[in-house]
């Protein structure tokens, strides 16, 4: 077995990791849900195919943060936001420049969401089916209902770890493979114990219910690295319209058909999922175009009744007053992290690299520059941002602009985007409805954050 080592996050949190093979090519697998990076190698099956990947790639295997032999949560819950920060933890101490992401179960989201925002550190995508999403909607009629996901979730807090029950637990686990494998009393036995070490009952339940809150939909359009979804030839057709769909939004992006039913990639003939990887690493040059679109988050902040203030207090007093102003914000920007593209006047104009912190930075520059006697507004939007001569534009960008132009004193909008990218985080919305934004084609929900985040 891989020695395990611990990347530590920015927030303190320590990730498990493991490193294996030492080829040219560094893979970083971001698992579903429920792992442990030790007891893994206790199936022989996933042993095979990761000494497979690992003869000619570097494989990089870590428990998210909550599972496994990470840290446990503590009371905030496991975002997006946070989790991105984990993989790019982890490949920093891995002393990976750039990766291929390959995402399984619902891990699919979390690295579609990294390579959108990170071209940089990624040198493709893979992902193991398409479900960036679980929840059902009415434009996507492949999710879950709240019903049958509560009714699911109980069923399996009840077996979870249940050696009693195990063949059953499997079963209901396992939806592709589950009768097979509950015939295997092995691999039950190892099931049983790898869930009752990875997670308890709550953690299931915590780590489901954001997962039903997730949806990394609107990332999808934004990647720019080489990408393939791969389906088993075994699978129900729902899943593999799924997976369709989903390599449909990702500009460029393949659908590989790999032999066999296994619904993991380490379950069936892992040696065709090693040669279609090895395939995908092969086509992918060695040096890649820089990217000069990328997926951020852009904020606007601006005074409101500049002009009337700088009036009344005078030439002098109010330049004294706008430069504290400015010194509050790049010192804000500077913490959370956030990139100061220009200035005009009493605004700014930064990027983010989550929505998360873009809305927490705003909030304390809200609160930080009240201390002058100043109100400032603020929107914010995640989308595609391009490098034009030299500087961030784009659709984005002007969706950005003009959601901070309806904004009223220290009000902070966002775009249904930025909400949806930050399930799960504590963050609290108003619906304000759609709107038409000047010079942007259709029309725009709009969201107001409420209270103060922390």
């Amino acid at each position: 077995m891989p020695e395990t080592r611990y990347a530590v996050t920015d927030d303190g949190v320590h990730i498990a990791h493991q490193v294996v093979g030492d080829g040219p090519v560094d893979i970083v697998f971001v698992h579903s849900f429920v792992t442990h990076v030790e007891m893994f190698w206790e199936l022989a099956s996933f042993e095979q195919l990761i000494r497979a990947l690992g003869s000619f790639a570097r494989v990089v295997l870590f428990d998210k943060r909550g599972v496994g032999l990470s840290d446990r949560l503590s009371s905030s819950l496991p975002t997006l936001e946070a989790r991105m920060d984990d993989l790019r933890a982890v490949l920093d101490a891995a002393g990976s420049e750039r990766a291929l992401v390959f995402g399984t179960g619902d891990g699919g989201a979390l690295a579609a969401l990294f390579v959108a925002t990170y071209p940089e550190r990624s040198s493709g995508l893979l992902l193991w089916s398409g479900a960036v999403r679980l929840a059902w909607a009415p434009d996507y009629p492949w999710g879950m209902t709240e019903d049958r996901f509560e009714q699911r979730l109980r069923a399996r807090a009840e077996l979870w770890g249940n050696s009693r029950r195990g063949e059953e637990s499997t079963a209901m686990t396992f939806l592709v493979d589950g009768e097979r494998l509950s015939r295997d009393p092995r691999f039950v036995t190892w099931l049983m114990k790898m869930q009752r070490n990875a997670a308890a009952p709550g953690d299931l339940a915590t780590f489901s219910r954001v997962w039903l809150s997730t949806d990394a939909r609107s990332a999808l359009p934004a990647i720019q690295v080489p990408s393939a979804l791969l389906v088993r030839h075994g699978w129900p057709d729902s899943v593999v319209e799924e997976s369709e769909w989903t390599a449909g939004q990702i500009p460029g992006s393949v659908v590989v058909t790999v032999p066999g039913e296994g619904e993991d990639p380490w379950f069936g003939d892992v040696g065709d999922v090693a040669r279609v990887v090895e395939r995908f690493v092969s086509s992918i040059q060695e040096e890649q175009e820089g990217f000069e679109r990328v997926l951020a988050t852009v904020l606007f902040t601006d005074i409101v009744g500049s002009t009337e203030q700088a009036s009344a207090l005078g030439d002098r007093e109010w330049k004294r007053v706008v430069e504290q102003h400015h010194a509050k914000v790049r010192s804000l920007l500077a913490r959370f992290r956030g990139e100061e593209i220009d200035t005009a006047g009493d605004g700014f104009f930064a990027t983010f690299d989550g929505p998360g912190r873009a809305i927490r930075c705003a909030s304390a520059i809200v609160r930080s520059v009240g201390s002058l006697g100043l109100d400032v507004r603020a929107g914010l939007h995640t989308g595609e941002v391009e490098t034009i001569a030299g500087k961030a534009g784009g659709l984005a960008v002007v969706i950005g602009s003009r959601i901070a132009s309806l904004a009223g004193p220290s009000e902070i909008l966002v775009s249904q985007t930025v909400r949806d990218l930050t399930a799960g985080s504590g963050l609290a919305f108003e619906d304000l409805g759609e709107r038409e934004l000047k010079g942007v084609p259709g029309r725009w929900r709009i969201n107001r954050i409420v209270g103060q985040p922390a």
